[in-house]
């Protein structure tokens, strides 16, 4: 039978169910790949929160060299402060007020209008105002969609008497066209010294669920592309991917744990390094730059033991992802192995690093009794943008490594100088305004930035600090894709 070319049918139908397994194993995969991506939605919208949506302005109108007094703020004295409105939502309005340096007692009556309109008004006790400070008065609920209205805010007593009176401060500077202060219905040069802190609305709920909804279907798309290529046997970057790291899955796991092995071969301490490597180098540092150089850095210990944790990482995976070509000479010259498999595994090798080096800054978070919120769960997302930046950057390095060895000294500098021109152990303050373009280019900027964020703040960053990441991130891979790919067929020739 096998020897006139008759197929034996046993062999087909074992071969149709492989195939129907593969097809629902990618159609499982796909489904559990949309589903995930909802929950990510939904879940990012919810976890980063107001600061996600909003953006926190203030406006003010103070200036402490040209501040004078209004004088005693007795009954029957109407101050009215004309101005439009900056910002979308207003939380709260601060006044700075006078006592005389004396005790005095009554009341003061604020009051905000729009129009005729009644937005907001408080009955404040000047027995408990301090000389010559603000006095921050809380919206019970925030005035919303007032950006661009003319608004005014309105201070009277009908308590006030001479000698037992506040006062307010008025500022003597150049007001802004839209600001009037008015004194009993009269026009007074100067405007009250006041400040307003508020929100500008960034993202729309609705807009931000329906961006979602357009880029899940077109991910939903994109997968039954996929299916209907695996099936008809057609071609497509997608199921290319997918299928590599099916066939390869077990060598690229066994090359990240080969890497990760040798790192601490024979090492007495062990895994125990990527503990001590960055609370070393901060404790060194801290004492450095908080004793001698004096930093004026808020929890200046977890600032910078982000920055160290993560510029490590890229050093590290950078260095590795050089040699990753070269290093596996032997191995590309006698059997076909897909070259890219050795840059991504010298990455995914140091993560693991990465990863355990995000216990020792955990820990320090606590000890310095840095509020913790639910934002920190936006952490893999910086994390996450990272690996895929060092992955690009080891593509480029792998490849220019292969011919020109050099390539390696050469990047022992760039790298020293990256480190300077990363915010790491200074504040991003100190910058010269004219040269922040210039720094921001610098994608390891954006990862540590955003990380310090959610961690110190205790806050989601705004929208466009996710795209920075997300550029800062895909823009060097892809790069990094394009040159590996276009030089690869000449790695054996070369190495």
């Amino acid at each position: 039978m096998a020897g006139c070319g008759c197929q034996v049918p046993g062999r087909d139908r074992r071969k149709a169910k492989h195939m129907r397994e593969k097809r629902i194993t990618l159609v499982h995969g796909c489904f559990i790949f949309i589903i995930l991506y909802i929950i990510l939605s939904v879940g990012l919208y919810f976890i980063a929160g107001e600061e996600f949506r909003c953006k926190r302005v203030q406006d003010s109108a103070t200036s402490d060299e040209t501040d004078v007094p209004a004088g005693e703020l007795t009954k029957g004295l109407i101050l009215e402060q004309v101005f439009e409105a900056q910002t979308d939502i207003i939380d709260s309005i601060s006044i700075k007020f006078a006592t005389y340096a004396r005790q005095n007692s009554g009341t003061v009556c604020v009051q905000i209008f729009s129009d005729e309109e009644l937005l907001m008004e408080k009955i404040l006790d000047v027995s408990g105002f301090t000389d010559n400070s603000f006095v921050t008065i809380q919206c019970e609920e925030p005035i919303t969609n007032v950006k661009g209205e003319t608004l005014r805010i309105i201070v009277f007593s009908e308590t006030g008497t001479p000698g037992n009176s506040v006062t307010l401060w008025l500022s003597k500077h150049q007001a802004r066209p839209d600001q009037k202060l008015l004194l009993n219905g009269a026009g007074v040069d100067g405007t009250l010294c006041y400040a307003i802190e508020g929100r500008d609305v960034l993202l729309q709920g609705k807009d931000y669920f329906a961006a979602a909804a357009v880029l899940g279907i077109m991910m939903v798309l994109y997968c039954l592309r996929i299916i209907h290529c695996e099936k008809s046997g057609k071609k497509c970057t997608g199921l290319s991917v997918i299928l590599a790291f099916q066939k390869y899955g077990f060598l690229l796991r066994q090359l990240v744990s080969r890497d990760f092995k040798t790192k601490y071969k024979r090492s007495v301490l062990g895994v125990l390094w990527s503990f001590l490597n960055p609370l070393l180098t901060m404790t060194v540092q801290y004492i450095v730059f908080s004793t001698i150089f004096k930093t004026d850095i808020p929890n200046f210990a977890v600032y910078l033991l982000i920055g160290i944790v993560f510029f490590n990482f890229f050093s590290e995976s950078t260095n590795m992802g050089l040699m990753a070509i070269v290093g596996n000479a032997s191995l590309i010259t006698k059997v076909y192995i897909p070259k890219y498999i050795f840059p991504v595994s010298r990455v995914l090798s140091s993560s693991i690093n990465l990863l355990i080096s995000m216990v020792p800054m955990l820990i320090v978070v606590m000890i310095t009794s840095t509020r913790i919120t639910k934002a920190i769960l936006l952490l893999p997302f910086s994390i996450a943008c990272t690996i895929v930046f060092c992955i690009g950057m080891s593509f480029i390095l792998s490849s220019a490594m292969v011919y020109f060895r050099d390539t390696q000294f050469l990047w022992s500098v760039v790298s020293m100088l990256w480190m300077y021109a990363t915010p790491i152990f200074y504040p991003e303050t100190i910058l010269p305004q004219r040269l922040m373009p210039l720094f921001k280019m610098n994608p390891l900027y954006h990862f540590i930035r955003f990380s310090r964020e959610i961690i110190i703040a205790g806050a989601s960053p705004e929208p466009k600090a996710y795209l920075f990441c997300i550029i800062a991130s895909v823009v060097p891979f892809l790069a990094g894709v394009f040159v590996f790919k276009k030089t690869q067929d000449k790695f054996v020739l070369k190495i």
